[in-house]
């Protein structure tokens, strides 16, 4: 219940980024369902098409659950401990209402894939509109459609436990007379993520050329079919590289604007980008590597050549790539609150609002520059074996 009150009573812009939560878990839902429909109507012999079908489907599910987990991060509940324990809840009790929130909005959004799904498919007493071949005519057993449609609430749910667990973050309200604490030690991933990127390419050229003409595909929804297997590894090897490094390359990219005779505004954008290159850094490496499978689909599948994407694989890349890029305004905006404290002692000391506002974009920019450059060549070099 009162998960439910505080669901009622947040402000516009939180329900917008709940609203969201609940169309990703539905599309999720709605792949994971068309998936065991395709699958019950699929010829015994086709058991390892439909599994690795359902595989691929945990790509977007980890994309939606991630999304979730950025969204309850930002939930103003769930950063005013103080305020919260003095209303009788403690750091558990919180963190149990904010995963099933949560919860809650994941499953409003399983609902909803259901019914679109069974819409389609003609389960609802109408005509069936969608394909046969992709959404499957035969009875659906009742006891893996909930399995199913618990799936996406329940990893939610416990992702945002483990990540709003207490002793995991810092608190975001300390007291007035104690000075912000920072946190600008390099991260230690950025070595291993270029090494992890450079033994997904290396692995990628090495398995290209060794695949011959009969190379056995991975079939994938909707008609999806990848490189060989090799290939595909190593494009994961690569795409991992991109999330592990991320965090060291906006910290070093802060390091950078803050050298030489530097600006008030270089200097407070650079020491900025130096202490939130964790928090901001995960989630634009997720987008770093979504991007790059976007670049690689394109390059396969762009010119309507024999098995391009059908209808569920564009569903399932919108989804990754669209919650992977709406982590990113979810992780900014609690990176901006958990230093509200050192802006408003900024103001305070007499700041202009024009030196925030020229930080403020002069981050933004180098983050796209940096970002986008390195995405953009990774991508390049993980496609060429590929389209090869």
């Amino acid at each position: 219940m009162l998960a439910l009150r505080l669901a009622r009573g947040a402000r516009p812009a939180v329900q917008l980024r709940r609203l969201l939560v609940v169309a990703a878990a539905a599309g999720t839902a709605f792949l994971l369902l068309a998936t065991l429909g395709h699958a019950v109507d699929a010829p015994r012999g086709e058991a390892v098409g439909s599994a690795l079908r359902l595989a691929w489907c945990l790509v977007p599910l980890a994309a939606t659950v991630q999304f979730a987990v950025a969204v309850a991060r930002t939930d103003p509940a769930a950063r005013l401990r103080e305020g919260m324990s003095a209303a009788g809840l403690g750091p558990v009790r919180l963190t149990l209402t904010a995963a099933a929130s949560t919860a809650l909005a994941c499953l409003l959004g399983s609902a909803l894939g259901l019914l679109v799904f069974l819409r389609l498919r003609g389960g609802l007493g109408g005509t069936p509109i969608g394909p046969a071949e992709l959404l499957g005519r035969g009875p659906l057993p009742y006891a893996a459609v909930a399995v199913l449609l618990a799936a996406v609430p329940v990893v939610a749910a416990v992702a945002t436990a483990m990540a709003l667990r207490p002793g995991r973050n810092e608190p975001s309200e300390p007291c007035a007379d104690a000075p912000p604490r920072t946190d600008t030690a390099t991260p230690a991933g950025l070595p291993w993520g270029i090494a992890l990127a450079a033994a997904g390419l290396a692995l990628e050229v090495y398995a290209a050329g060794h695949t011959g003409p009969g190379a056995r595909l991975l079939p994938l929804p909707g008609r999806l079919v990848t490189g060989e297997a090799g290939v595909l590894v190593g494009w994961l090897l690569s795409a991992a590289g991109l999330v592990l490094a991320a965090p060291g390359l906006v910290h070093a990219s802060g390091r950078v604007l803050g050298t030489g005779r530097a600006g008030a505004a270089r200097l407070l954008a650079g020491r900025v980008l130096q202490e939130e290159s964790r928090r901001v850094g995960r989630p634009l490496g997720i987008l770093m590597a979504a991007a790059s499978g976007t670049y690689a689909a394109y390059t396969l599948y762009g010119h309507g050549a024999p098995g391009s994407l059908g209808p569920l694989s564009a569903l399932g890349g919108g989804l990754v790539l669209a919650c992977t890029a709406l982590s990113v305004p979810a992780a900014v905006s609690e990176s901006r609150t958990a230093r509200a404290a050192t802006t408003d002692a900024l103001r305070r000391l007499g700041a202009p609002a024009g030196l925030l506002h020229r930080a403020a974009a002069l981050r933004a920019c180098v983050l796209v520059v940096v970002l986008t450059a390195v995405t953009g060549g990774v991508a390049h070099l993980a496609a060429g074996p590929l389209a090869g």
